[in-house]
């Protein structure tokens, strides 16, 4: 055996060969340089994410024939198909969900019931009922379901977007597509999926309006230089007022609907109309307007005026059903329709703002990011022997609406790690993730004696999702890295994905009804707090 050689003192080593590109490099160069393949992972990866979103949510759906009557399902199960049949909120005799799940179902009387939330969400659940029927989940569930697929859909493109990647909106979408809250959210017939799509659908909304406004605003201060000026030589001191801007227009359009689901939607509409009018101010102070802080106001009063108006229209048209009858809940207080509207809003607000009573999942807002208390909305046991359980512990169907562990946690740090990123770098894209998450989460903090749950997150989960995004595509390395910090990066990325899909099938059973032993439930409780 020979020794290997020696270096003489002073004598360089010799280089390393280079780190040859990662599999996702070459992949990524070839697409750049193949037009028709890029087209084919363009929309084929956003499809196969959309497939797998809508078999972990349709698959089974029925498969607990229940009202869920420890929350809400019960009502806006029974409240829809009344809409659907009278055009307002009747009330029903007692025993009536024993009678609705053995088929009959028009045990309802015409006597109008108090609700403290707008009808949209509910005429969304009545719509899968008048289609297939309220003989079974299907019914009152497919709509939710449905929405739960579409909001993965309109998460991908936000996140191509923002990240300017198919890859990692691809990412944003498949870490929706297997959270457990996301799904389990969609598997049930309440109204926060319903909300949380048309607040997405208003996010990019304002993203399509960004692209147009603020390269039209550069572009008319440009024009208005005296000769070829620069902007610092000569500034102008007013900009243009757009009211051309048909995208802000959708966007108040997105949160009227959101607004009729759930009052909580006008939380959004209030803070992206303040981030309208601040982005509309700097862009007006980047492009050289003398006198932008004026100027921001005379387009703010453009946009509020294109902004809510419609909002408070498309609100008050889902309230139809309810102005065209005449026996709806205080429908005759007022000395008109409208007036009476008013009316049963104020006992709406007087009843919501007393919520305080106790319950055994309530979880206030500040607990929310430790993931201290998520929610079972359903509990079914039965003991050995008892349709067909071998365990001997029993057997259950569950659905608790928990969101993967793993995701939920780096969610929550990458929020925080893109609120850094932000003060260093002043991202607008930040900015506007971090407004989702302020207008989503900030305001139950002021409600801290109310009873709320840790299921109200599902409207927060896909601005983390962005962050955690953004995040993983930092660890991945920007491409101006060498081949071994890039390569080094996906290996971490790719290790991240596949725990957390694996954690997204270990918990699945458990947010879908399926029937397991009493003991595999049980060993999904990390925490005394998730019992």
């Amino acid at each position: 055996m020979t020794d290997a050689p020696r270096l003489e003192a002073g004598q360089p080593a010799a280089p390393l060969p280079p780190a040859r590109p990662s599999l996702y490099d070459r992949f990524a160069r070839r697409l750049s340089e193949d037009a028709r393949a890029r087209r084919l992972y363009g929309w084929l990866g956003p499809a196969i994410v959309l497939v797998i979103a809508a078999v972990l949510r349709l698959w089974n759906l029925a498969a607990a024939h229940d009202l869920m009557n420890q929350f809400d399902e019960t009502y806006y199960v029974k409240d829809a198909w009344t809409l659907l049949n009278l055009g307002y909120e009747a009330s029903w005799p007692s025993g009536a969900n024993d009678s609705f799940l053995s088929g009959d179902v028009d045990v309802f009387t015409n006597d109008p019931s108090f609700v403290v939330h707008p009808p949209l969400g509910k005429w969304i659940i009545a719509l899968g009922m008048a289609v297939l029927g309220p003989e079974s989940g299907w019914g009152w569930r497919i709509t939710t379901a449905l929405l739960g697929v579409a909001c993965v859909l309109v998460l991908m493109l936000i996140a191509k977007r923002l990240t300017r990647s198919t890859t990692f909106a691809v990412v944003a979408g498949l870490l929706m597509a297997v959270d457990g809250l996301a799904i389990s959210m969609s598997r049930i017939a309440l109204l926060d999926t319903s909300l949380t799509f048309f607040v997405l659908l208003a996010f990019l909304f304002v993203l399509r309006d960004r692209e147009r406004t603020m390269t039209r605003i550069a572009e008319t201060v440009a024009a208005r230089y005296d000769g070829d000026a620069a902007p610092g030589v000569k500034q102008v001191q007013w900009g243009p007022v757009l009211w051309n801007r048909p995208w802000v227009i959708a966007a108040g359009a997105a949160l009227g609907a959101a607004s009729a689901v759930k009052w909580s939607g006008a939380w959004v509409l209030a803070g992206l109309g303040v981030y309208l009018v601040v982005t509309d101010a700097l862009a007006r102070r980047r492009a050289g307007v003398l006198f932008w802080p004026t100027d921001a106001v005379r387009q703010g009063l453009a946009t509020f005026t294109l902004f809510v108006p419609v909002a408070l229209a498309v609100y008050l048209a889902s309230w139809t059903g309810w102005l065209v009858t005449e026996r709806g809940y205080d429908r005759q207080a007022g000395g008109n329709a409208l007036e009476s509207l008013w009316l049963y809003h104020v006992a709406m607000y007087t009843s919501t703002a007393g919520i305080m009573s106790g319950h055994s999942y309530a979880s206030p807002a500040w607990q929310w990011p430790l993931l201290w208390r998520p929610t079972g909305v359903y509990y079914h046991h039965d003991a050995l022997g008892v349709n067909g359980c071998t365990a001997p512990s029993g057997c259950v169907d569950v659905i608790s609406t928990m969101p993967n562990p793993l995701i939920w946690y780096a969610g929550v740090a990458a929020v925080l790690y893109l609120a850094y990123r932000f003060v260093v770098v002043r991202d607008w894209r930040y900015a506007l993730v971090l407004t989702g998450i302020a207008v989503t989460y900030v305001p139950w903090l002021f409600l801290p004696q109310r009873t709320i749950f840790q299921f109200y997150t599902v409207l927060v989960l896909p601005f983390m999702l962005l962050a955690l995004t953004f995040a993983l595509k930092d660890i991945a390395g920007p491409p101006s890295a060498d081949s071994y910090r890039r390569l080094t990066g996906q290996r971490l990325v790719l290790v991240f994905l596949a725990v957390a899909l694996a954690l997204s099938a270990f918990w699945y059973p458990i947010i879908s009804a399926m029937t397991v032993p009493y003991d595999f439930w049980h060993l999904h409780m990390w925490l005394n707090s998730w019992v």
